[in-house]
């Protein structure tokens, strides 16, 4: 009777352990991040709020907090981190070629992006729109007033194509003036070469804040796009991609838990299940996708969970001075949902 327990266990838990032992192992992009112990993040040219140099040379912004939460959870170092700067026009050709393990730079995820590049979004980690930026003294209060106006926007971006869209559909006369990265797009705008500027909602707003007279300027209230901005991996890899996903829903769940950077360790004490699972204290859900149990933890120790990310760089209290709006969680008005870690 015992020998039949014993072999009726045995067959019950072995496809399990099989199957631990089998994702446990590193995929390509995991193995190879692993090997040169560095992660190689695709991140802007300068977006203020979403990644920029600060005086010291530190890159700063959400996109940059989320590649080093990424760092953290795969190495458990938020520092091994190695910034390829690209614009707009060569961001997707570099992640497509391998000179980037992912893409966290204001991308916006749309259907040829997903289906016709060989290329994955992973999930959404800032909800935005299309807006225009224009000088106060022209007296413009709505987007139709730019009947024949000059508008700068960045080559290669769908702001591009959403322009041109937005201008057919309302019948409006415009000029468009085009270049190949938004610091050169600031100058001319700053330099007048253009009436409006066109690109992301909040990008607008952090272009706005580096003002020296930033009253001066005006962000119009009409929203002419959907600008859903998430990390892109590449096809092939689902290893990988599940890591990338699953570190920005682990901070998306922290949030909902009240975990922070400063209080992580003390929840490790806790005896909530999800937190339990969420923290490695149960369950193999870092060993499902080849990572230490603590992977989330230290994701989190390393940037804070989505809030403390937001509020650092985007919120109230930072110069950008942006609501939470539909970056919110989805039990406080926003959109943000994180399928649970079971």
């Amino acid at each position: 009777m015992l020998k039949h327990l014993l072999l009726a266990v045995v067959a019950a838990i072995a496809p399990g352990i099989a199957m631990a032992q089998s994702m446990a192992s590193a995929g390509p992009t995991l193995a190879a991040v692993r090997a040169r112990d560095i992660l190689v993040c695709g991140t802007s040219t300068g977006a203020a709020g979403f990644s920029m140099p600060d005086s010291r040379g530190e890159y700063r912004g959400i996109d940059n907090d989320l590649c080093r939460a990424l760092a953290a959870a795969v190495l458990g170092d938020p520092t091994k981190i190695r910034w390829v700067p690209l614009t707009t026009q060569a961001r997707l050709t570099a992640l497509q070629a391998g000179q980037v393990d992912v893409l966290i730079r204001t991308t916006t995820w749309t259907h040829v992006r997903d289906t016709a590049n060989g290329l994955n979004f992973t999930a959404v980690n800032f909800y935005d729109g299309q807006g225009f930026l224009v000088n106060r003294r022209l007296g413009v209060t709505r987007a139709t007033d730019l009947n024949g106006a000059s508008i700068c926007v960045v080559a290669g971006s769908t702001n591009e194509l959403n322009l041109a869209d937005w201008a057919r559909t309302n019948r409006i006369q415009y000029s468009p003036v085009v270049f190949e990265q938004n610091d050169e797009a600031r100058r001319s705008y700053i330099a007048g070469r253009c009436d409006a500027y066109s690109t992301d909602a909040s990008q607008l707003a952090g272009l706005r804040s580096t003002f020296v007279n930033p009253n001066d300027h005006v962000i119009l209230p009409e929203i002419i796009s959907k600008e859903p901005h998430s990390p892109v991996v590449r096809h092939g890899d689902d290893q990988w991609f599940d890591i990338v996903r699953w570190t920005f829903f682990a901070l998306l769940i922290a949030e909902e838990n009240g975990i922070t950077a400063a209080n992580a360790e003390g929840f490790l004490r806790s005896e909530n299940p999800e937190i339990r699972r969420l923290l490695g204290n149960s369950g193999d859900h870092g060993p499902m996708m080849g990572l230490d149990r603590r992977w989330a933890y230290n994701a989190i120790r390393a940037a804070g969970n989505y809030s403390e990310i937001f509020e650092r760089n985007l919120g109230r209290g930072s110069a950008i001075g942006l609501a939470r709006g539909l970056n919110g969680l989805w039990n406080q008005g926003g959109l943000m949902y994180a399928p649970p870690i079971r």
